[in-house]
């Protein structure tokens, strides 16, 4: 399949992880080609984006140079200052630049020439794409470059259960309650199997709960990471040497990547999800590949790897070569 011209596209985000993570994953199932840009959106234009407001040259105050031709063939945008970018460039270039936005504007996808939005978000359109998930890049080789990384993880006694933490949600509070009661149930899964436990928390998990998560598991062999004091983020490894997977029901993207090693994947909601995380856990559940913390599961569940049959639709759309 070819690949498109040199510099042809440009991924745009507010520089949060896990909307880096999506708009790269894609970028990267469609070329090698990729400039990055992190778009920082003045007031008022950030209150309201990505609508359209007098002025939007002035949005981007000093950084404005970074949005300027030579157009891309391609802009890809995930978070909504990188849709207000999106929306912008297309019409800036004419229509010469195709703009693909990834998770729901909240405005009508027409302004873009493809939306990727996660089917729980309930978007629908022609130019709509509704994977079950998020996107992300991993895969057999991806994996394999985890094991690679933290080698010594082998040493760990199987089965090796990872522990994912996430932390808290607009308008969801990750709460001490839920906290206790999530590493209640990994103590309890790893008493009834033994082997190890490796945990790696995210930029989300409140600080407060950092010296509980470690406390939990004093003694207990594996690894805890709590941040970068703890040195390199296992994450990779984790996704990599883990047997079974326990994710904090709040993050769509750690569960998304979970899901994607193959592994089954286990989760402890201790309340009501909000609306469209309950359709997620709904839909992952419905396809058998998210199961309760102390339910017994199978050695291995089929793998949820969206990214590049989105990318292949991508293309399909939008004619790209």
């Amino acid at each position: 399949m070819g690949e498109l011209p040199p510099d042809s596209c440009w991924v745009l985000t507010d520089g949060a992880a896990g909307n880096r993570r999506q708009a790269l994953a894609l970028a990267e199932a469609l070329t090698p080609s990729i400039r990055e840009i992190v778009v920082g959106l003045r007031p008022p234009w950030s209150w309201f984006a990505p609508r359209a407001l007098p002025g939007a040259r002035f949005a981007l105050g000093r950084d404005q140079e970074t949005l300027l031709p030579p157009w891309p063939k391609l802009a890809i945008g995930c978070g909504r200052q990188a849709a207000w970018a999106t929306r912008h460039i297309r019409r800036w270039s004419g229509g010469a630049c195709l703009a693909v936005q990834i998770l729901d504007p909240r405005i009508d996808p027409k302004h873009w020439d493809l939306v990727v939005a996660p089917r729980h978000d309930g978007l629908r359109g022609d130019n709509v794409l509704t994977p079950l998930g998020s996107l992300n890049p991993i895969d057999d080789a991806w994996l394999a470059d985890g094991r690679d990384a933290f080698a010594h993880f082998a040493l760990f006694p199987e089965p090796r259960l990872g522990v994912l933490v996430g932390g808290a949600r607009h308008g969801s509070a990750f709460d001490v309650q839920a906290s206790e009661a999530f590493l209640a149930a990994v103590r309890a899964r790893h008493a009834r199997e033994g082997g190890s436990v490796l945990v790696a928390v995210s930029r989300r998990t409140p600080a407060a709960i950092l010296p509980r998560i470690r406390e939990a598991f004093a003694g207990v062999p594996g690894v805890v990471w709590t941040g970068s004091a703890d040195g390199p983020n296992p994450y990779p490894g984790i996704l990599g040497w883990a047997d079974r997977l326990v994710v904090t029901p709040d993050s769509v993207n750690m569960l998304s990547e979970a899901c994607a090693t193959g592994r089954p994947v286990l989760t402890k909601p201790t309340r009501p999800l909000p609306e469209k995380l309950a359709r997620f856990h709904a839909e992952l559940r419905a396809a058998g590949l998210l199961h309760d913390v102390d339910a017994d599961t199978p050695e291995a569940q089929p793998p949820l790897r969206e990214t590049a049959t989105i990318a292949a639709e991508v293309r399909k759309h939008l004619g790209l070569p």
